[in-house]
């Protein structure tokens, strides 16, 4: 009988966190997030070293490469601006055909969807929750919970980020705290 003793794994997912070799991080401040909240005086009165969110990238291969998949982990903090929940920049793919999953790990949160007729809906997210993006669909995520909110995403590498439509063009609604409840607001 061959045998062969298990080799450890490439990555680690542990306590909010995406470890192992190639992995990038990046994290997204106040101040880097102008432009995005609804209420720009009150995101501005806000400390801007203020962080909103961390992101740790796994890119095995060269962005543009079919048939590859990359994986990341988001870290989104509890907060508001406002009545609006601290939330991520928000994107298309720029292969429009591209879909992806969000896993969520821990906290709760909605993500928000908006198809390219700028329909727009939000999915629950809470531990365990599975979320799949069809192509088309930008999307971005929004904490609305009291401890921080991880997930985990999984998307093709040639799919590319379009962070610049959303940037001009926003979101068509807005998930806001109305009475103490996260509602979608047009």
């Amino acid at each position: 009988m061959n045998t062969r003793s298990l080799t450890s794994p490439s990555l680690l997912v542990r306590g909010g966190y995406l470890t192992g070799i190639g992995v990038t991080g990046s994290r997204r401040t106040l101040g880097d997030l102008s432009g995005i909240f609804e209420d720009e005086a009150a995101r501005a009165a806000l400390p801007p070293d203020t962080l909103v969110y961390e992101v740790y990238s796994h890119l095995p291969v060269r962005e543009g490469t079919p048939g590859e998949l990359f994986f990341g982990l988001t870290c989104l903090f509890p907060g508001k601006v406002g009545r609006e929940y601290f939330m991520t920049k928000g994107h298309f793919h720029r292969q429009a055909d591209r879909t992806e999953y969000y896993w969520c790990l821990e906290g709760e949160g909605a993500l928000i969807l908006m198809d390219g007729a700028r329909k727009i809906r939000a999915e629950q997210m809470f531990p365990g929750s599975l979320h799949y993006i069809r192509g088309g669909f930008a999307h971005r995520v929004a904490n609305t919970g009291r401890q921080t909110l991880v997930f985990a995403a999984s998307w093709p590498s040639d799919a590319g980020h379009d962070y610049e439509t959303i940037a001009t063009a926003g979101f068509s609604g807005r998930l806001l705290e109305v009475k103490g409840i996260p509602k979608i607001c047009f």
